[in-house]
């Protein structure tokens, strides 16, 4: 095998010093597994899940998770006050939940960093204007605002989660908006006007790929609010309708029994709290890897 004469040192790339960094935070690596499980259990629920969510068995109501004394090994997870598997409410709940939040906050990604990126790049009246505006509605919470447009919408499912994609736009704009414009003040931007690279070359080439971080931290703490105001719209009676299995309709179905069945009110919640601390945990960790690699 022929042997190189030539004394080659390896540079990682940025995108790879980020995964490196990041794999060796072990609870965020732990948390990326968990967020990948979910992810599988929302495209395959229907698959996975023993029974139909809405199949009604009354000689089996509210019949303990199967490690109870009183359980059944044919209803791992239970059954409600209607006879219906609780595992199988619980994984079309994680389709619905977070199978949701992921397609709105991609939505809104992309629309909120496009038209960040819009606002970023203008000038004058315009831009003045137009920020004015976004900083008047980012100053109210994702949540009430959502509330305010499901009001409008109507109750259901679609216009909850129409409701959220409207409520997390604004702040990938923000977002977007400002890491572009403290790009644009950097040396090489300068460097690439004066070699006559024009309004849209500096974006697509010099400003867009280092600003991809930010928009990928902004995604993460997106989900984590997505799903949690998919679940509270859920609770409040005003998104999902109550006899589907999202999760916030299971606490606010399960809320009358709490005392007599605790587990429909555990077990959603657990699954929750699961979710949105690894996505969050995935979130921080990911700030903090980009931020290791600029020191």
């Amino acid at each position: 095998m022929a042997q190189s004469i030539y004394n080659e040192t390896h540079f990682p790339t940025p995108l790879s010093q980020i995964w490196r960094n990041f794999r060796n935070n072990h609870i965020a690596w732990i948390s990326l597994w968990i967020v990948m499980v979910f992810t599988v259990i929302a495209i395959l629920a229907p698959i996975l899940a023993p029974y139909s969510p809405y199949y009604q068995n009354p000689d089996q109501m509210l019949v303990p998770p199967s490690w109870n004394a009183n359980g059944d090994a044919d209803y791992l997870l239970g059954t409600d006050d209607l006879g219906r598997d609780f595992l199988s409410r619980l994984l079309h709940g994680t389709q619905l939940t977070f199978g949701s939040a992921i397609i709105v906050s991609l939505c809104a990604m992309l629309t909120g960093s496009t038209l960040g990126a819009m606002a970023g790049m203008s000038r004058g009246f315009k831009s003045s204007l137009f920020n004015h505006l976004l900083d008047s509605i980012l100053s109210i919470p994702s949540l009430l605002l959502a509330i305010v447009i499901v009001a409008i919408l109507g109750q259901g499912l679609e216009n909850a989660v129409w409701a959220v994609f409207l409520a997390l736009v604004p702040h990938f704009i923000h977002h977007t908006r400002n890491a572009i414009r403290q790009e644009l003040r950097k040396e090489y931007i300068i460097a690439a006007r004066l070699d006559g690279a024009n309004d849209w070359q500096i974006l697509t080439r010099s400003v867009l790929p280092n600003i991809l971080d930010v928009v990928v931290i902004q995604f993460a703490f997106a989900l984590s609010t997505a799903m949690l105001d998919i679940a509270a719209l859920g609770f409040l009676g005003l998104g999902a309708d109550p006899s589907t299995p999202e999760w916030g309709a299971l606490l606010h179905e399960g809320i009358d029994l709490l005392y007599r069945a605790s587990w429909l009110v555990t077990l959603p919640g657990v699954f929750m709290f699961m979710c949105l601390l690894s996505v969050n945990i995935i979130g921080h960790s990911l700030r903090r890897a980009i931020k290791f690699r600029t020191q």
